[in-house]
């Protein structure tokens, strides 16, 4: 089965490792030279009402998605 970059924007992505929320996908990394998506990217989190900046994105690599459902993502992964 064939996806797409634009299938998992906006997909929640949840820790299985940790039950947790981690958030919602924003972007991919590709490696278009192999045709194959590297990683998924979450946006860091906001500090504090945003006054003290941004939270790193968190990046997961494809190997650590365990499934993609229809309205989420699972990954295995610490964060």
């Amino acid at each position: 089965m064939s996806k797409r970059s634009s299938d998992f924007r906006q997909k929640e992505v949840i820790s299985i490792t940790e039950g947790k929320r981690l958030g919602f996908v924003s972007d991919v990394e590709i490696d278009f030279e192999r045709g194959v998506i590297e990683s998924i990217i979450i946006p860091g989190q906001s500090r504090f009402f945003g006054f003290f900046g941004q939270a790193e994105d968190l990046r997961i690599p494809w190997s650590d998605i365990y499934k993609i459902g229809e309205d989420l993502i699972l990954v295995k992964t610490l964060t």
